[in-house]
């Protein structure tokens, strides 16, 4: 199994090269669909789950419950379902 980078060159390179993947993505999207409007409602869908990451692993440990730590996405589920408990 592969560790953790610990590079912080290497780390930035790693996400930033999510950038042109999904520059890519979306060209190709247009270039077979040839429709700017899909390639909106895809820019929307985009954002909202970026701003739900977001939400999930900032706005919940700053400002709801700053004894959350944020570990991934099965961690915010099982956070949800214990916080109905």
């Amino acid at each position: 199994m592969l560790g953790d980078i610990k590079s912080k060159k290497l780390i930035l390179v790693k996400g930033f090269l999510f950038l042109p993947i999904a520059g890519l993505a979306l060209t190709i999207i247009v270039m077979e669909t040839h429709s700017l409007r899909l390639l909106a409602l895809t820019l929307i869908a985009i954002w909202a789950c970026c701003r739900f990451y977001y939400f999930m692993f900032y706005c919940i440990e700053k400002y709801v419950d700053p004894t959350y730590k944020f570990a991934g996405l099965t961690s915010f589920v099982v956070y949800m379902l214990h916080k109905r408990r």
